[in-house]
């Protein structure tokens, strides 16, 4: 059947039709907010690169964790910074390191929140890379015991999944057994599975305060040409014994979040990066774009791509938004 027996426009005609016939929909359970956690007290400063987004010391953590809970979301993803780095980056896996105090201050102003928290060396170590450099090189095999290490901190400070962003080879299942032998088998694993060597991070490593001293880390995250070594990437991860995976960025990657989730039944998180986010607040701020009405769409996008759940810094914003329409 064709036009003009056939006329689409019949089921797009006025409201009621189309919020009937809508195939996907956004709402707070989608989200996941990321949060930076810097030492010190007093401080709830703006991050320059990314406005409407703050550094957080331990003591001021209360506000933006009730607005959190009150918004609706159920989740959020803890960044550590720290000024005590070295070439091991063992504060990161310091028990009384800032990532491992936030769970515990989290926990304690919403019981009910999922804490999970980036497991990762970058913000620890002097030279900025994700793990060990032995000579010029990443040392995959020594940086697994270093990650297997922040995994348990985070596991025994009360984080219910721990999030490993590094693109180390093997370090699932070494994080996985790890916190097995150790009595964490309830803790859950959210692999980075999938991460991209991207331009768009760059406001985030200015918020992290994790940019690499020497070189970049195209040796260890995935070049965006390649989609079937993305595909690889992640079902390797889900072998290993990952709970959920992970694309990252996910705008220009809505392609791999497609591929991705139609060849696992695991969970699929995108993270909505730094770099977009800031230019659709950029853009926002010179009267170019809506901004609630991009980011709305930016993030259905990614739903509708096949992302269970989204990592945005938008978050907040999106949850009022959804819930100021319903």
């Amino acid at each position: 059947m064709s036009f003009p027996q056939r006329r689409m426009r019949r089921l797009r005609s006025n409201n009621a039709i189309r919020s009937l016939l809508k195939e996907t929909t956004l709402t707070p359970n989608d989200f996941i907010m990321p949060l930076f956690l810097v030492e010190g007290s007093g401080i709830c400063e703006e991050i320059s690169a990314m406005p409407g987004q703050f550094h957080y010391s331990i003591d001021m953590l209360s506000g933006i964790i009730k607005d959190i809970c009150q918004a609706g979301i159920k989740a959020v993803l803890l960044f550590g910074s720290t000024s005590a780095k070295d070439p091991a980056g063992s504060s990161a896996w310091n028990d009384s390191g800032i990532t491992q105090q936030g769970i515990r201050t989290v926990r304690e102003l919403a019981p009910e929140l999922l804490i999970i928290t980036d497991t990762c060396l970058c913000a620890y170590t002097d030279h900025g890379h994700c793990g060990v450099i032995t000579g010029q090189d990443i040392d995959n095999d020594i940086s697994l015991e270093n990650l297997s290490k922040t995994a348990l901190s985070h596991a025994a400070a009360g984080a219910d999944f721990v999030a490993p962003s590094d693109m180390m080879d093997g370090r699932i299942l070494a994080i996985r057994e790890s916190l097995d032998e150790a009595g964490y088998q309830n803790t859950g694993i959210i692999s980075y599975s999938t991460k991209f060597a991207s331009a768009f991070y760059g406001p985030f490593r200015e918020a992290a305060d994790s940019a690499p001293q020497f070189g970049d880390r195209r040796s260890y995250q995935m070049q965006p040409a390649n989609s079937r070594e993305a595909l690889q990437e992640s079902l390797l991860d889900e072998e290993e014994g990952a709970d959920m995976l992970m694309v990252k960025p996910a705008l220009a990657y809505l392609d791999i979040i497609k591929e991705i989730k139609n060849n696992t039944l695991l969970p699929l998180v995108c993270y909505n990066v730094s770099g977009e986010y800031s230019m659709v607040k950029a853009a926002a701020q010179n009267g170019w774009i809506d901004e609630k009405s991009v980011v709305l769409e930016t993030l259905l996008g990614m739903k509708r791509a096949g992302a269970d759940l989204i990592i945005t810094y938008h978050a907040l914003d999106a949850a009022r938004w959804i819930k100021e329409e319903v």
